[in-house]
Formats: C-alpha cells, structure tokens, sequence
C-alpha cells in the first residue's frame, strides 16, 4: 500500500523561502548593531565639545570696568550763538546805492596815452668770422660759382698773387741757412672788401716785411656775409720758399 503525501506538508518547497527570512533577520541584526554603535559615537564627540565649549568659559576672567561719574560740574556746555542786531530799515528812508563805473571805453572816448619810454634797440654786433666757417665767402674779383666753387677760386688767386709778386732773391742775401723756409701771415678782409690788419711771422724782419708788402696787393673783393649781414673775414696764408746753398 503506497503512502500518500500531501504538497503543503513537503518541506522541500519552503526550504528557500526559510533561506531568505534567515538572510533578512541576519542583516537587520547587523543594520541595528552599527546604527548603535554610530550613536554612542556621535553622543561621545557632543559631550566633548560641550566639556571643551565649557573649559574655555571657564579660563576667560570676568573683568569689571568701573565707571567714573561725570560731575554735573564738569560737563561742558556751548555757549548759545550770539545773534547779530539786525537793523530795521524804514520804507521811507533813502538808501545810498553804491554806483560801479564801467571800465569799458567807448568809441567817442579819446583814450590819451602818457610816459611813453623809447626802448633803443640795441643791434647784434657779429665779430669777424673765419675764412673756413663763414656761411657767404668774399668773392675774389674775377671768381664764379657757388659757395664751394668761390671759396677755391679765392685761395687760389690769393696764392698765386703771392708767387707772383713775392721777392724770393731777399732771402738768398740775407745770408739764412739753406733749406725750405715759411712765413706765416694773417690778414683781415673787413666790411667793405678791404685787406686790413695785416701780421706777419718770418725768420727775418725784412721777410715779414715783403710779406706785407704782398699781401696788401690783393685787390678789394666783393665782403663775406654771415647771417646775411657783411663781416670781417679772417684769412691765414702760410708762405714756403727754399734758401739754395
């Protein structure tokens, strides 16, 4: 005779249902512990800070500031501000007014004009220039061309007047070493194209001499002007000769 089992006394089939309530009470067990745990932690860490929060009101000194009384004898009162009189004018009373005059003058006004000074002018004196720098050289009776072009043509007629006319047998008769002599002279081409203030250095006075002599044959040129203006112009020529043995 077989036996005969009826499904809900099976066990078998409530063996994962029994599985899962096992696991859910095992983690509700847990979820409770570190909860408890978390608690005391956190009651722990506030009685802390409340002992903290009452060691530091206990290290603070009470002081006390003691308030002096001010005198009712030493209070300082303003004086009340002092009022001007203020003068009541009658309607009736004539006020002067005060009359302000134009200073503007008018076209019919003859306007007069007294102590007049006279400044005098005093005119710039310009002092001799030298040859190299003079801006509007003297001009060589004879010479064209620009600036550059009378400057050369100048020198060279000066130079070879000189040659020309130079006595160069005075220095064999007076008796001077041989070899190559020079003469050193200045002359002044003033205002008016005039040869003026004449000086000379020789080895001998009767060379300095004959080279006066020379250089006053240079003929009246045209005068150089600086700023626009005529100007004495200073001049140098060097004069070389050779004594034969």
């Amino acid at each position: 005779m077989k036996n005969k089992k009826s499904a809900k006394s099976n066990l078998e089939n409530f063996s994962k249902l029994f599985m899962l309530l096992g696991l859910v009470l095992s983690l509700l067990v847990t979820y409770i512990a570190i909860e408890h745990r978390t608690m005391e932690s956190a009651d722990d860490n506030v009685m802390a800070y409340t002992n903290n929060m009452q060691d530091d009101d206990d290290d603070i000194p009470e002081t006390e500031q003691e308030l002096e009384e001010i005198k009712p004898e030493e209070q300082k009162v303003a004086p009340p501000p002092v009022l001007e009189e203020i003068e009541v004018v009658e309607d009736d009373e004539e006020i002067e007014e005060t009359v302000i005059e134009s200073t503007e003058s008018s076209e019919e006004e003859e306007v007069i004009i007294e102590d007049i000074e006279e400044v005098e002018i005093v005119e710039e004196v310009i002092e001799d220039v030298p040859f190299s720098i003079i801006e509007d050289v003297p001009v060589y009776p004879g010479c064209k061309g620009n600036k550059t072009q009378l400057k050369k043509c100048l020198s060279e007629k000066v130079q070879k007047l000189v040659a020309k006319k130079f006595n160069v047998d005075l220095a064999q008769d007076l008796g001077l070493s041989p070899g190559k002599k020079r003469i050193f002279v200045m002359f002044k081409i003033d205002k008016n194209g005039n040869i003026t203030n004449v000086q000379a250095r020789a080895p001998h006075k009767r060379l300095e001499a004959e080279a006066k002599r020379v250089v006053g044959l240079i003929p009246k040129m045209k005068p150089g002007r600086q700023r626009g203006r005529p100007v004495g112009v200073k001049y140098s020529l060097p004069i070389t000769f050779i004594v034969q043995e």
